[in-house]
């Protein structure tokens, strides 16, 4: 496996001597999003065959992984502050060649295409993460229709009308309405559930597992029965469990039950190591794996700032901080707001990965999945580096963990394994 970074872009400019530069790669090789938005900037076209020489000549290499795909078509951001890597871009921040603007006044992007868009997205819960997941789909333009569904009378009605009303703000087409059931909002593509009972100060998410447990038991049966081919997104905590119980009362392929932790954390710990001066959080690279509580753990080999490895830029002390400060960051939200928990970020990161999926980009992110013998283990939820794409789970991808990493990793499936057989409600079909 070769790692392309931006001084591998830089290589290719200059290889090109004023002319069209390419960077050829090997099919699974890696190509950091921070090279890729370099390579946007200078028209470097990057080349995926199975076997390809490096800009520096050297012999083809066997195929491995590529943690990043082409960046998908601009769509609307609503703010500058919402950019995050591989997202859709406001047309101030890309390059010109790429600012297709339609001529509505509100400068809105032409819609993509009737191929790219799915008819429909349920978000089940219209709470406070339900409703920034739900707005963030809607702004997408990717979706012909987003319903929410919530049993508070009219609570789900009124946050789609509420949403629905930015359109002549942000300049999507999407359709949003409010049901009580999902029987009513009708057969999705994509599910997210967000519904439960919050978090509130002193209690951990384990805590939640009983009463959340009977929550989604039951709408996991109602998704599976209106939409069997659908996908379903878990975003109730506490994650891993709910997720495993999700599988288990829908009875639906494991590939199409995935849980929303990976790219949250990932976001965390890319914000607050920004925090420290190092670098912006988009220049960070990282990718939380594990589980979203105790057990979740960033791998060294995976962090870069500026295109560079971590370590050696920041003392080992002040990043073991940025990452128990990320597995904590739960907490302290929880902790700050004293009723409710952290719904800004969790309902971007839910919307992020049905996104993701609808591009059908290949990229690798993190998701909370049931594997088969990869990295070990096989047979329970635990967090790792996916593909996702339009049916759910495509391929887990196989970083090459170092020995302490790979244990980490070991260690927090058989402490989820346990914490889910410790829950008969967890594991009994309904």
């Amino acid at each position: 496996m070769t790692v392309y970074g931006v001084d591998s872009i830089d290589a290719a400019i200059a290889a090109a001597a004023g002319g069209s530069a390419v960077l050829n790669v090997g099919r699974r090789d890696v190509v950091t999003p921070l090279a890729r938005d370099h390579a946007l900037e200078n028209n470097v076209e990057i080349v995926v065959s199975e076997s390809a020489r490096s800009v520096t000549g050297s012999e083809p290499r066997p195929a491995a992984l590529s943690l990043t795909a082409s960046p998908p078509p601009a769509q609307i951001s609503p703010s500058p502050a919402l950019y995050r890597r591989g997202a859709p871009l406001a047309a101030r921040f890309l390059p010109r060649s790429r600012q297709k603007v339609a001529s509505s006044p509100a400068g809105r992007f032409d819609s993509p295409s009737r191929s790219r868009r799915v008819p429909r997205v349920v978000v089940v819960g219209s709470g406070r993460v339900g409703m920034i997941a739900a707005m963030r789909l809607a702004e997408s333009d990717l979706i012909d229709e987003v319903v929410l569904v919530d049993v508070a009378d009219g609570l789900a009605a009124g946050t789609a009308l509420d949403i629905s009303h930015s359109a002549g703000l942000l300049g999507f087409s999407t359709a949003l309405r409010g049901e009580v059931t999902v029987e009513a909002a009708g057969p999705a593509d994509f599910t997210v559930i967000t519904a439960g009972r919050a978090r509130q100060p002193g209690m951990s998410r384990s805590d939640l597992t009983e009463v959340n447990a009977a929550i989604v038991g039951g709408l996991a049966r109602s998704v599976a029965r209106v939409s069997p081919a659908g996908v379903i997104v878990v975003v109730t905590n506490p994650l891993d469990e709910m997720t495993a119980h999700v599988w288990k009362m829908s009875e639906l392929p494991s590939s199409r039950v995935i849980g929303m932790a990976g790219v949250l954390d990932t976001a965390r710990f890319t914000s607050l190591l920004g925090g420290t001066g190092l670098a912006k959080p988009s220049q960070i690279e990282g990718m939380a794996l594990g589980s979203h509580g105790e057990e979740m753990f960033i791998p060294r080999s995976l962090m870069s700032a500026n295109g560079k490895p971590v370590t050696g830029q920041i003392d080992n002390e002040a990043l073991e901080a940025v990452v128990a400060r990320t597995r904590d960051s739960g907490a302290e939200v929880v902790a700050l707001l004293k009723t409710g928990s952290a719904f800004i970020t969790p309902g971007l990161a839910a919307a992020r990965m049905v996104i993701t999926m609808i591009l059908d980009d290949d990229r690798v992110i993190a998701a909370t999945v049931r594997p088969s013998g990869e990295y070990g283990i096989d047979g329970t939820y635990v967090g790792l580096p996916v593909r996702l794409g339009r049916n759910g789970l495509k391929s887990i991808a196989m970083l090459d963990l170092d020995p302490t990493e790979q244990r980490a990793l070991t260690q927090a499936a058989a402490r989820i394994a346990e914490r889910v057989a410790s829950a008969p409600k967890i594991v009994v079909h309904a």
